[in-house]
């Protein structure tokens, strides 16, 4: 089970039931028919809305709870733990605050409510089939044609991107300015020249649509810019400390649950006329993994109670991320030698963990990314 913390109180516990208790009857148990079809369907994302799910921090003037970023985490943390990695982060943790922190009184009235009720799916369009990590280099443009923009280019490894009905779009305004030419422009899924490719075929995480996403003289209304333009490039490096420690907070919950189920298999698993729980090796594996689980944890509330303070600095956001998705990836890579040779089939809760977890350490920053922006603040 995941642990009891201080950083949560007693509300933060009826919510966490809650929570609970919806996956547990609208997620577990299609969780092999939506990895099948690559996707879940919009009605779940609906009952998700009803449920509270949603955009937690999103204020009661827009539709929503006005919830703090506690909410958020245990959303993450009961997906992360119970195995089906929809994207219910990226809609709730990633696209909303950029609309409710920079985008205008119109935007916000507009997308919030229909975003918390999951009338609306949103996704975030930054990575390019020629661009990374590196968001300096994007090349989508979106050029002023009088009072709208006209966006070309395309976008990959966009999670949400089959269900997405709003795409927050990283485009350059101003290309000759480089990361000062970068602003943010919100794209409705209906506009002409807009088009999603094919739901892409990953190793792991099969139930989170990722999809490739086309923009073929797109023309949206200058309105839709979020914030200011050109600013693009100061709002993303402002939001995406949050972003990394969204990812770290489900990275430990993950690796919890591929602890939790190992210690059950070992003390189960017979080898040589006894539980494999008996060997030493195991037994100091496992007290090796408790004590990795025990500083992530500790670790990862340090950083939501800077966050809620507004004190997570860029650098303590790379570093969330950095160790508890390497950490993650080691915990589990030993879970599956636990399991020995039944870690390797597909129907052990262990191996897709452990396909699962290998891109925690590529998106939201690769973890040489976040070593380089850990080294600038040495």
């Amino acid at each position: 089970m995941l642990p009891q913390r201080d950083i949560y109180d007693s509300d933060h516990a009826v919510f966490r039931d809650s929570v609970r208790k919806f996956l547990a009857q609208e997620m577990h148990p299609h969780q092999d028919a939506w990895a099948e079809a690559g996707t879940s369907p919009k009605a779940f994302w609906r009952k998700a809305g009803e449920a509270g799910l949603l955009c937690p921090q999103v204020p009661e003037a827009y539709g929503g709870p006005g919830a703090d970023f506690r909410y958020n985490c245990i959303v993450d943390e009961e997906i992360g733990y119970g195995g089906a990695p929809i994207a219910l982060s990226v809609h709730s943790d990633i696209v909303a605050p950029y609309i409710l922190n920079y985008g205008s009184e119109e935007q916000k009235q507009t997308w919030l409510p229909r975003m918390v009720s999951g009338e609306t799916v949103a996704a975030v369009a930054m990575t390019e089939p020629g661009t990374g990590s590196d968001l300096q280099s994007i090349k989508t443009t979106a050029e002023r044609d009088g009072n709208h923009y006209v966006l070309n280019g395309q976008k990959t490894f966009i999670s949400n991107g089959q269900n997405a009905d709003l795409i927050l779009v990283v485009a350059k305004t101003a290309p000759e300015g480089g990361a000062k030419g970068t602003s943010l422009i919100l794209v409705e899924a209906e506009r002409d020249g807009f088009s999603r490719g094919r739901n892409l075929k990953k190793m792991g995480q099969k139930a989170a649509d990722t999809s490739e996403l086309f923009f073929d003289n797109v023309r949206v209304p200058i309105t839709n810019c979020v914030g200011s333009e050109n600013q693009g490039f100061i709002y993303l490096m402002q939001e995406l400390p949050q972003e990394r420690l969204v990812i770290a907070v489900a990275a430990a919950a993950a690796a919890q649950h591929a602890f939790d189920i190992t210690v059950d298999y070992v003390k189960q698993r017979q080898a040589f006329g006894r539980a494999v729980a008996k060997f030493q090796n195991t037994r100091f594996k496992l007290a090796e993994m408790k004590t990795d689980l025990k500083v992530g944890w500790a670790f990862v509330d340090q950083c939501i109670a800077k966050h809620m303070d507004g004190r997570l600095t860029a650098d303590e956001g790379a570093m969330a991320k950095l160790w508890l998705s390497e950490m993650q990836g080691r915990l589990v890579d030993e879970c599956v030698q636990l399991h020995g040779g039944y870690g390797y089939m597909m129907e052990y809760p262990i191996a897709q963990h452990y396909v699962d977890a290998r891109v925690q350490r590529i998106y939201g920053g690769t973890s040489e990314i976040m070593k380089e922006l850990i080294s600038r603040f040495i």
